[in-house]
C-alpha cells in the first residue's frame, strides 16, 4: 500500500485523536467514532471492511461520482459515503473529510456541548 494511503490502523488513530472522539464496537463488530457520547461521525467495518462517514450535503452526491465511494447502506439518507481499503483518496484529503465529519456532527450539538470540540 502506498505511504499517501491510509491504513485502518491509521484511520482510526487519527478519529480518535479528534477533540472528545471515542470509539465503541456495535452491530456485530462495526468500529463506531462517535462524540457527545452518541453522535457517529465515522464506522469502520460497515458491509464488510468499508469506511463510512457523513459528508457536507451539497458535496455527497459530488462524492458518490468519485471511483470507489458510493452511498452509505442505511445511512446514505444522512449524507454518509462508504469506501473499501485501500481508501480511494490520499492521506491528507481523507484526513480532512474526516475532521469534517467530527465538526458536521459537533455543529448539530447544543451550544454549551460543542464547548472545547469546534475545531
Amino acid at each position: 500500500m502506498s505511504e499517501k494511503h491510509m491504513t485502518e490502523a491509521q484511520v482510526a488513530a487519527f478519529c480518535l485523536n479528534l477533540p472528545g472522539a471515542q470509539e465503541d464496537y456495535k452491530w456485530g463488530g462495526i468500529r463506531v467514532f462517535s462524540v457527545a457520547g452518541n453522535k457517529m461521525f465515522a464506522l469502520i467495518g460497515l458491509n464488510g471492511d468499508g469506511l463510512a462517514f457523513k459528508v457536507a450535503d451539497e458535496l455527497f452526491l459530488g462524492y458518490c461520482d468519485r471511483p470507489g465511494v458510493r452511498p452509505a447502506p442505511y445511512l446514505a439518507r444522512a449524507k454518509w459515503v462508504i469506501m473499501a481499503p485501500p481508501y480511494p483518496m490520499g492521506r491528507e484529503e481523507l484526513c480532512d473529510l474526516l475532521q469534517r465529519s467530527h465538526q458536521l456532527v459537533v455543529r448539530k450539538l447544543p451550544k454549551r456541548v460543542q464547548l472545547g470540540l469546534v475545531i
